[in-house]
């Protein structure tokens, strides 16, 4: 997905997050999308359906299903019981670790929604958006409970804990990135470096170089332009210096610029060696400066 990273139907209605609720829920509008979106993790069958999207074209929607154990109308839970001491408060909003099924299926489909945003005319443009939801949903699950090898975190952004209103979970996130922790092979200064493999090394990882890496960027589009995008990178810098990473890199769609525009804001340069790579002529891998 190549967009700017920033991010929407109930009989009991199908909401835009995939879930029967009975309440009703205005239809959010599109999502700014602040990264490339680009994931190096992205399934086979996720890019044949953004390929196949391109073939479609107009009509109705179809109703969204969200698991069945997900409860959308719980309330937002509340800061003292996540005992969590990694977060960034800024404004009327908290970024933090995902913790609940429903925020990740809620991160799920604001991305589903943010892939799709411009194609909402197209006839199956509702299908594959389920589809993606819920492969990424499952996805987010398996990357976050994973014991071993690398470490791949779900963030997302809230509404911040108001004694006067009471947020569900389904309204209070607003937006979502991954961050990774990931180790460069021996003799690479960037991840996906071609370099020559020496003859006899080490799979030892403690002498590999750790390195942070940020995708899936999405804000919803109600919540743009309160500085949401950038507080959710800075929040992913601190969390990967504190696992360890000595680096931090991003991919862009080179069109995107946007994109290109806040991450250099952030700090993030373009690796120059990594734009020769033919394989990827219309992706930027952007590394933040020392």
């Amino acid at each position: 997905m190549a967009t700017i990273a920033l991010q929407r139907p109930f009989l009991l209605k199908t909401s835009s997050f995939g879930i029967k609720t009975p309440y009703r829920n205005d239809r959010a509008s599109g999502i700014w999308t602040m990264s490339a979106n680009w994931n190096p993790s992205q399934t086979r069958e996720q890019m044949e359906i953004s390929k196949e999207l391109r073939t479609v074209s107009a009509t109705e929607s179809v109703p969204v299903v969200a698991p069945a154990e997900l409860q959308f109308d719980k309330p937002q839970p509340q800061d003292q019981m996540l005992f969590q001491e990694n977060r960034l408060q800024f404004g009327q909003f908290v970024v933090r670790r995902a913790v609940l099924d429903e925020e990740y299926w809620t991160a799920a489909w604001l991305r589903a929604e943010s892939h799709w945003e411009d194609r909402r005319n197209d006839r199956f443009a509702d299908n594959y958006k389920r589809k993606f939801a819920e492969q990424e949903y499952n996805a987010l699950k398996r990357r976050s409970n994973t014991q071993l090898g690398d470490k791949c975190t779900c963030m997302v952004a809230v509404k911040k804990e108001n004694r006067d209103v009471k947020h569900t979970v389904l309204k209070s996130v607003v937006g979502t990135l991954d961050l990774s922790i990931q180790y460069l092979s021996q003799g690479e200064t960037f991840p996906g470096e071609r370099v020559k493999n020496p003859l006899f090394c080490s799979i030892d990882r403690k002498s590999c170089r750790r390195y942070g890496y940020i995708s899936n960027l999405c804000v919803a589009k109600s919540a743009r332009r309160q500085g949401i995008a950038s507080k959710m990178i800075l929040f992913a810098i601190s969390s990967a210096k504190r696992d360890g990473a000595e680096q931090v890199f991003v991919h862009v769609h080179r069109f995107n610029t946007p994109a290109q525009e806040l991450y250099h804001k952030m700090g993030f340069q373009m690796v120059e060696a990594a734009s020769f790579d033919k394989s990827n002529e219309q992706i930027y891998l952007l590394q933040l400066g020392s």
